[in-house]
């Protein structure tokens, strides 16, 4: 049995993955403790726990969708907190109910406001995302240095054209993220689950994905075998693009509001860890769509078990590093084992 959990674990990222957050499950649990008057009652306290462990990462585990294909292909983009904050200024100034609205000042409100005020805000973080490919593709800058320029653009900008200006949320767009389903509020996690579904399709039914691969794996062979390299890398960093627009409107909707100096800060650090502890490869090539969920979970419950142990806040920072430099160090021995 010890034989088998060794191979296993040394041989199958996905499965020392989920064995290492089902180990930080039950210390969670143990954390939380069982000094409730019944069963039931400890019962509900543990959902409700994991309920909003769940609804406050799914922002960065949308995010974290999306970084996992530009990591499989070899890439990097430290642009998508930024990213998010810009889309998020953009939706609110344009749904913004006070009299500088956009939309409002256009004649147009409510569903039909909301509706334009979403597609724009995708749109945006596509074309976000898109600039970024270009500097890589035709620019030739190292995604590094393309998305740490990109990263301060866009928040310096941001921030200049809001200083001064808080745009007034609509109520009904609360109930995007507000909603409740059966009395709870699961709405977050539903996006999630969604998008996870959906790349995971991309990454295993469709050309895009194997495409993704194969150019994370050996660019020149890649392209020599007759793939687009270069559209490719623009794809998927559009691709990350979309998502951290999907992760701004959908904390509009949740808060309501938007710190554009620090919202998102750290976005871009908490989804390639969640990526990189989900058993994707920091050289390309090797990625999980499934692993990357169970990374973010990783990093969510680790979080949530350091706040229940009374862990202060600037030392959690240090476990979250510990745990990307132990994936990494199993990466290489998986590699050269």
């Amino acid at each position: 049995m010890i034989g088998w959990l060794r191979r296993r674990w040394g041989g199958s990222s996905l499965f020392s993955t989920g064995a290492a957050l089902f180990v930080m499950v039950i210390l969670q649990t143990l954390a939380l403790g069982f000094g409730f008057p019944s069963f039931g009652e400890w019962l509900s306290r543990w959902w409700m726990n994991w309920l909003n462990i769940l609804r406050n990462n799914a922002g960065i585990g949308i995010i974290a969708l999306g970084m996992t294909f530009v990591i499989i292909s070899g890439g990097i983009d430290l642009a998508v907190g930024s990213t998010l904050v810009a889309v998020g200024a953009m939706v609110m100034a344009l749904i913004d109910t006070g009299p500088r609205g956009v939309l409002l000042n256009l004649g147009i409100t409510g569903a039909s406001a909301y509706i334009i005020g979403i597609a724009a805000g995708l749109i945006m973080g596509a074309a976000l995302g898109t600039l970024t490919g270009l500097l890589v593709t035709r620019g030739k800058l190292p995604p590094f240095i393309a998305t740490l320029g990109t990263m301060k653009i866009c928040r310096s900008v941001t921030q200049h054209f809001m200083q001064g200006y808080t745009p007034t949320v609509p109520r009904p767009f609360l109930q995007i993220a507000s909603l409740k389903v059966g009395g709870l509020l699961v709405m977050p996690i539903l996006y999630w689950l969604a998008c996870a579904a959906i790349f995971y399709v991309i990454s295993k039914r469709t050309a895009f994905g194997r495409h993704v691969i194969a150019v994370g794996s050996n660019e020149r062979a890649a392209r020599l075998s007759g793939v687009n390299v270069q559209r490719v890398k623009r794809m998927v960093y559009a691709l990350v693009g979309v998502m951290a627009a999907a992760s701004a409107i959908l904390q509009v909707s949740r808060i309501g509001s938007m710190d554009y100096a620090n919202a998102g800060s750290g976005n871009e650090m908490d989804a390639i860890s969640a990526v990189i502890v989900g058993g994707t490869s920091m050289s390309g090539g090797r990625g999980f769509v499934l692993g990357t969920v169970l990374g973010t979970l990783i990093i969510a419950v680790m979080n949530n078990l350091l706040n229940l142990l009374g862990v202060p806040p600037f030392l959690r920072e240090a476990f979250k590093g510990v745990i990307v430099i132990g994936a990494v160090l199993l990466q290489k021995r998986e590699a050269t084992s």
